[in-house]
């Protein structure tokens, strides 16, 4: 597929066009045809890949790093399903609706907790291997916090996202399905009508920032990950800079529950000024009877909540928090000295390794732990087949918004919602189109950003693609100017300061000031301020700018693009969390403590306007008014759909934010 766009507003010869806002970029110098391009190599992104791939479908996954280095290998206590003998879809249902603290979706939750012991043994049946009970081939099954069952699987003691990843990695490589490593994702492409047709990608070669090429595609699935480097210390990798979220919201998209941030709460404290990805103590060593002491060893968990220690995780981080400012400290521990030796290298020895590599032992000493940014439970809204509100755009995992979660996402559900949704995706696209006869014979193969355009076929392609092109004209849509890369640690620590754990009406409107004067710089001069109402402590950012030092306009590049990107994702939590007046879930409120389901009970809807304003809706109740309509969104009738005379209207207070 050559991309020799010539119009105004095309990108490529195919007449597909970035519509509203992009990010500022090259004009796209190779393209790849597919049915089906999948963009991230987590459990989510890999397994609807192979769904669509076993379909027929030619199918293409981009992904930001390797191929096994997604998210989901970074889980460790492991993935929950209704499968012990004790246990019950019924019971899972119950535990998440109860974490979720009144906003989730009961029919996404019952899709997932029905459909997830079936898909966790289709996952097992594609590789992976989860640890048995001792003497059978029985799975062993684990507690983690808010379920009242033993229901978590988990595989190698506590690296069940990296078996898992294994598994569906090398299932993907033995199916040679195309990929294409190393490579950011940057804007959604739609055709005249509006619906999808790729995506605009740049490949991260050696000091290369004009990689930028296309995948054509009628339907592009969103498996991103998170935006945990939204704030300075978090569980989620380098990786995380909610590219997905920022590119449906450019592209038109709801997103919704971005304000629900979970905090986990049993990280390894590093110190007050610990940045970047921390490791996590996983909720499976409470599970397994840790107990969380302050520094003179008393239990405080106990007498707060029926669970104790396994409480709801949002729970769990407001007590260490509680606990930690009557002490005037800042951490709490975890004591699992009980565990000895032998516990500790058979059941938790990823954990035991990342302690002792940072001096501490657990088999001797407590480990100090402290909340961190770990998931985020809102994302791109869809419905139960993962469709947005975009056509042909679909979105699963944690850069999904399905209604599962809530105001706060049960331990282990994530990996199964990531497994069951992008089964389901894959459902909805192969029975709603035919495979791309335009798309030709190739074989397969990864294309990992060979910095002179040279792939194996030779000079001028890339593994079986199109010859390369002269660079087409760039597209007539709103290009969005870049602030520094420098900005993404200002916006990380605004984000700590003013909307992390503990939020109030004061720290969120510092928060959503410095946000504001970073979005100014970016828009350029003229464009409308929010009143300016301080600084937030510790960012250093009292004037109008945080653009490159030199005070020249950043060059396209990654670390301009994820900056961005990041800067998109905090403005959009940071409008949600200060409208949201109310503690729920994982949103804590200093100034107002309780739960208000009269006012609260219901979702904001946002939107990004083509002038880069926010747009804030909500909905009428706890539940989610469909995403698509019309007989091209037909979904199969083989899975249970939402009833669409149940769904609300939007309420009438849409207003928008600059």
């Amino acid at each position: 597929m050559t991309a020799t766009g010539t119009g105004s507003g095309t990108c490529t010869g195919t007449g597909a066009t970035i519509p509203g806002i992009r990010l500022t970029a090259p004009a796209p110098g190779w393209s790849i045809d597919a049915d089906v391009v999948v963009v991230g190599s987590g459990v989510a992104g890999l397994t609807a890949a192979l769904r669509c791939a076993a379909a027929g479908r030619r199918t293409v996954v981009v992904t930001k790093a390797r191929l096994d280095d997604g998210s989901t290998r970074w889980a460790q206590g492991g993935i929950a399903a209704a499968l012990g003998t004790d246990d019950t879809p019924e019971q899972h249902l119950t535990d998440t609706l109860v974490a979720g603290a009144g906003l989730c979706d009961e029919a996404a939750v019952r899709t997932l907790v029905t459909e997830g012991p079936a898909a966790v043994h289709r996952l097992i049946g594609s590789g992976a291997r989860f640890d048995t009970a001792p003497g059978t081939d029985e799975i062993a099954l684990t507690r983690e916090g808010g379920h009242h069952r033993r229901r978590i699987a988990h595989a190698g003691g506590d690296a069940t996202g990296a078996e898992i990843s294994r598994a569906l990695v090398e299932a993907v490589r033995t199916a040679a399905l195309r990929t294409v490593e190393n490579a950011l994702v940057l804007d959604l492409l739609t055709d005249a009508a509006g619906r999808t047709a790729g995506v605009t990608l740049h490949v991260m070669g050696e000091g290369q920032h004009d990689g930028v090429g296309a995948v054509h595609a009628p339907a592009v699935i969103l498996a991103t990950g998170g935006m945990g480097q939204v704030f300075s210390a978090t569980t989620n990798p380098a990786v995380s800079t909610g590219d997905g979220v920022a590119l449906a919201l450019r592209a038109g998209a709801e997103v919704s529950d971005l304000e629900f941030v979970q905090f986990h709460p049993t990280v390894l404290y590093l110190g007050p000024d610990a940045e970047g990805q921390q490791p996590l103590i996983s909720e499976a060593v409470r599970g397994e009877g840790a107990h969380l002491v302050d520094a003179d060893g008393v239990r405080f968990m106990a007498g707060r909540h029926e669970l104790a220690e396994l409480a709801p995780r949002d729970i769990v981080a407001k007590a260490i928090m509680r606990r930690a400012h009557e002490q005037g400290v800042d951490h709490m521990y975890l004591d699992a000295r009980h565990f000895g030796a032998e516990m500790w290298r058979n059941r938790f020895p990823t954990i035991l390794a990342a302690c002792r590599d940072h001096g501490i032992d657990p088999v001797t000493e407590p480990i100090p732990v402290a909340p961190a940014a770990h998931y985020a439970s809102g994302g791109v809204r869809t419905d139960l087949y993962g469709r947005t509100t975009v056509p042909g755009l679909y979105a699963c995992g944690e850069v999904a918004c399905t209604g599962v979660h809530g105001a706060n996402r049960l331990a282990s559900n994530s990996l199964l919602e990531g497994l069951v949704f992008a089964e389901r995706i894959a459902a909805d696209i192969v029975s709603g189109t035919a495979p791309n006869p335009a798309y030709g014979d190739d074989d397969g193969g990864t294309d990992d950003g060979d910095a002179d355009g040279t792939g194996a076929d030779g000079p001028g392609t890339r593994h079986g693609s199109s010859p390369l092109p002269a660079p087409v004209p760039a597209p007539a849509s709103t290009p969005l100017r870049l602030v520094a890369p420098e900005t993404r640690g200002a916006v990380q620590r605004i984000m700590t300061a003013g909307a992390g754990v503990l939020r109030s009406a004061e720290s969120l409107d510092r928060a959503a000031a410095a946000l504001d004067r970073l979005h100014r710089d970016a828009a350029g001069p003229g464009t409308p301020a929010e009143p300016d109402t301080g600084t937030v402590r510790g960012t250093g950012i009292t004037g109008t700018t945080e653009a490159a030092p030199d005070g020249k306009t950043p060059e396209p590049g990654v670390e301009a693009w994820e900056a961005t990107n990041l800067l998109c994702v905090a403005r959009v939590l940071v409008a949600a969390a200060r409208r949201r007046e109310e503690t729920r879930g994982c949103h804590w409120r200093e100034d107002h403590p309780d739960r208000d389901d009269a006012s609260w009970r219901r979702h904001f809807r946002i939107t990004l306007d083509a002038d880069r304003t926010l747009r804030v809706g909500t909905t009428g109740t706890d539940a989610f008014p469909a995403t698509v309509t019309g007989p091209d969104h037909t979904a199969p009738t083989h899975h249970h759909e939402h009833n669409p005379t149940s769904t609300p209207t939007p309420s009438p207070d849409t207003e928008r934010t600059p």
